[in-house]
């Protein structure tokens, strides 16, 4: 029998649309019903992340906050016991200065920080203890420096924070800003590190002295590097400085320029020291006196450039000494400075000196003394100088040094380089005779 199509469906009018209907809805039901769980899913997984986010951000302060060589109590007791002047009431010299010396222990900070520690001066350093040259020696420096009583805090001048920390545990009177990242030719190898230390540092401190109650008197180390391709000698302050012949030198010339904005700006009274090849105790490893005298002694050759022409290169060698009087003797003449809460209240004094011992000497003449003076016969290979940023010669005019500073170099190189060569055996252990001292 044939089945009726019609059949098939119940005959009880609208019941089938109730059925269609009814299964639509539980269709629904379950979307809704999935929708709702995967949003629930997501609301949990979102809170997790969040909750995973934030808690990895609180490890992270918290290892940054616990990981840092400074900050406590105990640490700002050493920052300003350190920094409190040691000089009588009534002294001659006055009332003592409270200074904070950056890349104090480098050469030039660790010989500025005893000199002003041994008249008298609080002093608090700060260095970063890079590895551009040997930390051991550095740390060296600052065991010297703990030794004397000066604290060094390690850290960066590039960080805010810390020079913030400083300027409140300490009302400074004086910057004696000596951190930079050193060296003419090492800027071809990692010019970021010249732009980090050099403008940025800069800036970075010059902002910390601008906010500080009572702005700091700042003395910086600028370069003899300024003077670039400028043929014209003896070098003087008013020469021209806009054709730096490497990117150090571009550095220091920018620092210059940033130093006069801050003080047009703010009243921060500034002092640029131009410094000729220092050289002594304690020295830089990357110097070439420094790298001749190890070479020499170990029986290596070493490499003597010399100019176009085989013209020899001439450098204004300057003892440390001499460089600490004028660095001294630039923070004791600085003059205040006029800014408060960053405001400028009046024309504050910005200066610039060249420090250096107007003698010019030669390489090959520097290497006939070391040779004297360590009993050994150098093995020289003369090498025509390469377009690396290096400069023929240095000449210093100090005569505004000498009439505002009272600065007067007293030591020639044969005396500085004997005195460096006795640091050196000593600090190196080289008994002459021994097997690790070549005759």
């Amino acid at each position: 029998m044939r089945v009726l199509e019609d059949d098939l469906f119940p005959s009880t009018p609208g019941k089938v649309k109730i059925e269609r209907a009814g299964t639509m809805n539980r269709q629904l039901h379950r979307c809704f019903a999935s929708t709702s769980t995967m949003f629930l899913w997501a609301l949990f997984l979102i809170a997790m992340t969040a909750s995973y986010l934030s808690f990895q951000s609180f490890v992270d302060t918290s290892s940054k906050y616990f990981a840092a060589s400074w900050g406590g109590l105990h640490w700002e007791r050493q920052i300003r016991a350190s920094a409190a002047p040691r000089r009588p009431p009534g002294s001659a010299a006055g009332a003592g200065m409270s200074v904070l010396v950056t890349g104090a222990a480098g050469f030039v900070g660790t010989h500025c920080s005893l000199a002003l520690r041994k008249r008298g001066d609080g002093v608090v350093g700060i260095d970063n203890f890079n590895a551009y040259y040997d930390p051991s020696l550095k740390k060296a420096r600052k065991a010297l420096l703990s030794s004397h009583g000066v604290f060094v805090v390690e850290g960066d001048i590039n960080d805010g924070r810390l020079l913030a920390k400083l300027f409140d545990a300490v009302p400074f009177t004086h910057v004696l800003h000596l951190a930079a990242q050193a060296g003419v030719r090492y800027a071809m190898e990692n010019p970021a590190s010249y732009v980090h230390s050099n403008i940025a540092g800069l800036v970075t401190l010059l902002e910390a002295c601008k906010d500080a109650d009572p702005q700091p008197a700042i003395v910086w180390a600028s370069s003899s590097s300024v003077y670039g391709l400028n043929d014209k000698v003896p070098f003087s302050e008013r020469d021209r400085t806009d054709q730096p012949a490497s990117l150090y030198a571009a550095t220091k010339k920018a620092g210059e320029e940033i130093t006069h904005t801050y003080n047009h700006i703010y009243g921060l009274s500034i002092t640029g020291l131009r410094f000729f090849t220092v050289y002594g105790p304690w020295g830089r490893p990357d110097m070439a006196y420094f790298s001749f005298t190890r070479n020499i002694l170990q029986g290596k050759p070493i490499t003597v450039y010399r100019g176009k022409d085989h013209v020899d290169l001439a450098r204004d060698f300057t003892y440390i000494d001499d460089i600490v009087k004028g660095c001294l003797g630039s923070l004791d003449t600085a003059g205040k400075s006029t800014g408060t809460g960053g405001k400028k209240r009046g024309p504050a004094p910005y200066r610039i000196f060249n420090l250096g011992n107007t003698s010019p000497v030669t390489v090959p003449n520097l290497v006939s003394i070391l040779e004297k003076h360590l009993r050994v016969k150098a093995k020289k290979n003369m090498v025509e100088m390469p377009g690396n940023g290096d400069v023929p010669f240095t000449h210093a005019n100090i005569s505004l040094a000498r009439q505002q500073l009272g600065y007067k170099p007293t030591t020639n190189l044969d005396v500085g380089l004997k005195k460096f060569v006795k640091w050196y055996l000593s600090y190196y252990g080289y008994t002459r005779g021994s097997k690790n001292f070549r005759q």
